[in-house]
């Protein structure tokens, strides 16, 4: 066996080391060296010729460190992979090197019967954790709308919310991560056990500054949320409903907007055709009534599609978020996507875009809640014109007052606020002082 360009003598360490697997057929390395950055006409350019020396799956904590060992000794680039669901090229290797699989640690550890609080390996699937949650009376707070595929790591170290953000926010945001374990890379590989405040150094840093192998959680009470669908004739009528239900004193898991040109495209399961812009959401029985009282009240229809049928696969959470953009790829590929937080108020920021983008910008809005304050994300789906128009249209957004989540950058600090987490980098010191975690992504260390 050999890799690609490793020493021999790595790749026999490896081989040496108990409790791991090991690929290295050009098939295996260029399918785990990438993820679903071809959302991004961009990030394609930047990273269709990205593919690891070699692929590593560690079958037990004790292997990852190994793994990590020989990395450093050898001066060998490690890049950590979750179950590959990330939008951004968060886990393709830019300085090639090793890929080291985490989905063979899937235990979940410890489960706490009073507060809820769930201590899980980094590979457990997020359906298979919040199945046995479910189990268990409670349910996770945040969920990516790869839900079914992702992995816990995966969505800790490269996502930052999604389906739940309505009433939880962001994953940053205090509260959620409770604690991590994680391996360092430094001359004597450590295995620390770091508590909420030292863990969030490490919340959405994209493994660039330590090994995360097991999380710590908050969960909330299980809810058997109801599917409702809503259909507005007018736009601003259609935003000023999401921003109420979203404001009202009800439960909600989801509250998603999307322009008619989105809806007419989306699978039969969103609610019945009828040309009007449509809100999705997931609510709580007790809450449904609500949720009807404000739709009739600006004349809007409103639909009760029943409970929320999480083995079916065809729910509303599949019509959310990222993938949106990915129902309407899947029609056109010349379709991609912003992400930006919109201005108070919503309604002038999105018309002045509109009227300059036209038919180019199709609104898709997510309600969130953001430092404790109702707000509404944008994901809007964008026609590829070019890289030049791309960087005018988000220009034109920050002009307007959005803030930006670039989704066509590589690095941590690009795809959030643009600025550099000090944090981030004295932690990257710390436990990878020689820089070999998934080099290239950092901004602030390189």
């Amino acid at each position: 066996m050999k890799g690609n360009t490793l020493p021999f003598e790595l790749i026999r360490d490896l081989q040496n080391i108990p409790g791991i697997e090991i690929f290295d057929m050009p098939s295996d390395r260029k399918n785990f060296s990438r993820d679903f950055f071809e959302y991004s006409p961009v990030l394609q350019t930047k990273l269709k010729g990205c593919c690891a020396d070699l692929i590593v799956r560690p079958l037990n904590v004790e292997s990852v460190g190994l793994v990590a060992g020989k990395c450093l000794e050898y001066g060998i680039p490690l890049t950590l992979r979750g179950a590959g669901t990330g939008n951004y090229g968060q886990a393709v290797p830019l300085c090639g090197g090793i890929v080291m699989l985490m989905g063979a640690l899937r235990k979940i550890r410890n489960f706490n019967t009073i507060n809820g609080e769930v201590t899980v390996e980094a590979g457990c699937l997020l359906g298979d954790l919040n199945k046995y949650l479910i189990s268990k009376g409670r349910q996770l707070r945040l969920l990516p709308s790869t839900w079914r595929s992702a992995s816990i790591g995966g969505f800790i170290a490269g996502g930052s919310g999604g389906i739940g953000s309505v009433r939880w926010g962001f994953l940053r945001d205090p509260g959620h991560l409770l604690g991590l374990e994680v391996i360092t890379v430094e001359k004597k590989i450590r295995r620390l056990q770091l508590d909420a405040a030292a863990a969030e150094a490490l919340n959405h840093a994209y493994g660039t500054n330590g090994i995360i192998t097991a999380l710590t959680l908050a969960t909330t009470n299980a809810v058997d949320w109801q599917e409702v669908s809503i259909d507005c004739e007018d736009w601003s009528a259609a935003v000023q409903l999401l921003l109420s239900c979203s404001r009202a004193a009800i439960e909600l898991h989801l509250c998603s907007l999307l322009e008619q040109e989105i809806v007419e495209h989306l699978p039969s399961w969103s609610g019945p055709p009828l040309g009007k812009h449509r809100i999705l959401a997931l609510v709580a029985p007790d809450s449904v009534s609500t949720v009807q009282r404000l739709a009739n009240a600006v004349g809007a229809t409103f639909h009760l599609l029943g409970p929320e049928k999480l083995g079916s696969g065809n729910g509303l959470r599949e019509l959310s978020w990222n993938h949106t953009t990915l129902h309407m790829r899947a029609l056109d590929t010349d379709w991609t996507y912003l992400q930006m937080l919109l201005p108070q108020p919503e309604l002038e920021a999105m018309n002045e875009l509109k009227s300059r983008w036209g038919d180019d910008l199709l609104w898709h809005l997510e309600a969130v809640r953001q430092q404790g304050v109702q707000r509404l994300a944008a994901l809007p789906i964008v026609r590829w014109r070019g890289v030049d128009l791309l960087n005018q249209l988000m220009r034109h957004c920050k002009n307007v007052g959005a803030i930006m989540f670039n989704p066509h950058a590589i690095t941590v600090e690009d795809g959030g606020l643009g600025v550099i987490d000090v944090d981030q980098v004295e932690t990257k010191r710390q436990f990878d002082p020689k820089g070999i975690l998934n080099p290239g992504k950092l901004k602030g260390w390189s």
